[in-house]
């Protein structure tokens, strides 16, 4: 049997090894943490899945409760806890990848202890909450006060009283400055507007938004969408509660402020004003720097990839990168028809590398994760 190694335990690599063992590969997965639960125990406090539980499951284990309920982050690390646990493959924890190289027959992964581990085939699903993005905001450059990235941030205590800025227009930077709005004075600024959405999946059987998302959520048009989801950033709002506060100016929202001098920032209509805080809800980018000296990188740092397999190497493929095989390919949803495609076509790619792999015999049963 041919051994996969998967390069990270959260959803995207738990749900690669599921596919994996489904395709007749012994997959081992290495993860940095100290659990295979991913980025999520890190994320913010009060963080809730802007998806319902309806879209909420990696494949061969549908989570259990009300259909129409929206999780908390601390309910998804509880879920992917009993998925790793029930998954039947090989979870090495502490084991954080510093590099991997392409050899004879598959390619050789060496981890920051020193350890190695060798696969025909690597997947790697890493995300991307370990690369969070800083964009040059020209307008911070002389800003003298407190900057933190959302991936730092994981309540609102600490900014009692302060003068807030967040930076952004989508999800996290919406509930973010929502809920700072309550201990301190709170701008969202932006580029563009917030755009909301109200439609529910339920009463009765889903609102037409959501039978659409389920419908192409496994379509394969990731590639044709634009780089980062610019174009999609659409913030759920199903009882108007993110509207109505930025209304009635709690936090309000301003276009992006326009130059700096100290802790002043100036907006655009020429006021300056102290800031204490600056937070960037500007998002994340694939974390991947272990891969550049293979040479699967371009110069910025982006996979070369098309529907998340390699475009430069054989055997080598990624999970949860956004616009890789659908939508939702950065969402729970999608790690089930992402892992799927992924794996199918990493076994087609090492039977023709090596032939006689055809002649060796597949398992025929799928894999199994029972709670």
């Amino acid at each position: 049997m041919d051994t996969a190694i998967v390069i990270g335990g959260g959803q995207g690599g738990l749900g690669a090894a599921y596919a994996l063992r489904n395709q007749g590969f012994r997959p081992v997965i290495l993860e940095a943490g100290a659990e295979p639960v991913g980025s999520w125990p890190r994320y913010y406090d009060s963080l809730i899945v802007f998806t319902p539980l309806r879209f909420f499951a990696l494949p061969g284990m549908p989570p259990a409760g009300d259909p129409r309920h929206f999780p908390s982050r601390d309910e998804v690390v509880a879920y992917l806890r009993r998925y790793a646990a029930h998954l039947d493959c090989e979870i090495r924890t502490g084991q954080r990848v510093s590099s991997v190289v392409a050899d004879r027959d598959g390619y050789t992964v060496a981890t920051e202890d020193g350890s190695l581990f060798h696969g025909s085939v690597v997947v790697a699903a890493t995300g991307t909450f370990a690369n969070p993005h800083r964009p040059e905001l020209p307008g911070l450059a002389g800003y003298t006060g407190k900057v933190l990235h959302s991936a730092e941030y994981r309540s609102p205590a600490p900014f009692d009283g302060q003068r807030v800025v967040v930076v952004g227009s989508a999800n996290s930077a919406v509930q973010i400055a929502y809920e700072l709005a309550d201990r301190a004075r709170t701008t969202l600024a932006s580029r563009r507007p917030v755009r909301f959405t109200r439609s529910r999946l339920y009463p009765g059987d889903g609102a037409p938004v959501w039978k659409l998302l389920e419908a192409i959520g496994r379509l394969p048009v990731g590639p044709l969408l634009p780089p980062h989801g610019s174009s999609f950033n659409v913030v759920p709002d199903y009882d108007g509660k993110y509207r109505t506060a930025i209304e009635e100016g709690r936090p309000d929202r301003r276009e992006m402020f326009t130059g700096a001098d100290g802790t002043e920032l100036r907006w655009a209509d020429g006021r300056s004003e102290h800031v204490d805080t600056v937070v960037l809800a500007t998002g994340y980018r694939p974390a991947l720097e272990y891969l550049r000296p293979l040479g699967a990188l371009d110069r910025r740092g982006t996979p070369r990839q098309r529907h998340g397999l390699s475009t430069s190497h054989p055997g080598l493929a990624f999970m949860g990168l956004e616009g890789q095989h659908t939508i939702l390919s950065t969402a729970l949803h999608g790690v089930g028809a992402d892992a799927e495609h992924v794996a199918r076509t990493l076994r087609r790619q090492v039977a023709r590398s090596t032939p006689a792999l055809l002649a060796r015999p597949r398992a025929r049963a799928r894999a199994e994760v029972t709670v």
